[in-house]
């Protein structure tokens, strides 16, 4: 067993059959952990899934369907787990939903409301509901960002604007629950490699940094799969109410000097 050891801890991943919530789901899966993954809408292979699980020696994962806004899918799912687990000791709040904004007038209060409905809020309502169900909070809390909030992507004010609300609400839920023994965060990642990326940006995006960024650009989901683990593991429980941003520092780089510098060396090498 990989250290740290998860036997017995249960672990609820929302949007966790695919990308960023399924490798997060592997990384505690084979170290013990009962990895609870929802979804909204039958965009995976749920054979291939398990056997992923299987691989690593992890156990047999709960795959339940569940839309974040949907209260009795809320209900109906935590009923589920109640029926296996006496508690939920981990959730990540993984899911986000947007629509894109390419200019001006495609922005409305609308599709804000459906972007902090899916992005923002589940962190908040599904810890309160799995408090009503098992009577007891998650030690661990945790909300996914990005580097978005503080840096222009296309398309992107919608899930920015979550995100940024998000990252809020961890510092007062981390008030709010400061007697109740939990830790709450929000993991900051920049861009990675999933389809989820491609949805939103489309398909030319990687073959673009590929040419005009460094090689290290791109962070691993398992990279960040292993930091959120490390959150979780008893070691940073001194750390809460806050974003902890995983980029292997490449965001302080990452703008038109270093590309310009980048330009600058690949000429000396054709010279």
């Amino acid at each position: 067993m990989s250290f740290p050891d998860f036997s017995g801890k249960v672990v609820l991943i929302t949007g966790g059959t695919r990308g960023i919530g399924l490798e997060t789901g592997l990384s505690f899966g084979k170290r013990g952990a009962l990895c609870v993954l929802t979804y909204s809408w039958g965009d995976h292979d749920e054979q291939a899934i398990l056997n992923r699980f299987k691989e690593v020696g992890a156990p047999t994962p709960m795959l339940i369907q569940a839309d974040v806004v949907n209260n009795d899918d809320t209900t109906a799912l935590l009923n589920k787990i109640k029926e296996r687990a006496s508690k939920v000791d981990i959730f990540i709040s993984n899911v986000a939903v947007a629509a894109s904004v390419r200019s001006f007038d495609d922005l409305s209060l609308k599709g804000l409301k459906q972007s902090i409905s899916y992005s923002t809020w589940p962190m908040v309502g599904y810890t309160k509901e799995i408090y009503k169900v098992f009577g007891v909070y998650p030690k661990y809390i945790l909300g996914m960002s990005s580097t978005g909030p503080d840096n222009y992507s296309m398309g992107y004010d919608y899930v920015a604007a979550s995100k940024s609300l998000i990252e809020l609400f961890a510092k007062y839920l981390n008030y709010h629950l400061r007697g109740h023994d939990v830790c709450v965060n929000v993991v900051r990642s920049r861009a990675i490699k999933t389809k989820s990326l491609e949805d939103t940006f489309g398909k030319d995006l990687a073959e673009f940094v590929e040419k005009f960024m460094p090689d290290n650009f791109w962070i691993l989901p398992e990279e960040l799969s292993e930091a959120i683990v490390g959150l979780c593991s008893g070691y940073c429980d001194a750390i809460s109410g806050e974003t902890v941003t995983v980029d292997k520092g490449t965001t302080f780089f990452d703008n038109l000097m270093e590309i310009y510098n980048r330009s600058q060396k690949n000429k000396l090498k054709s010279a």
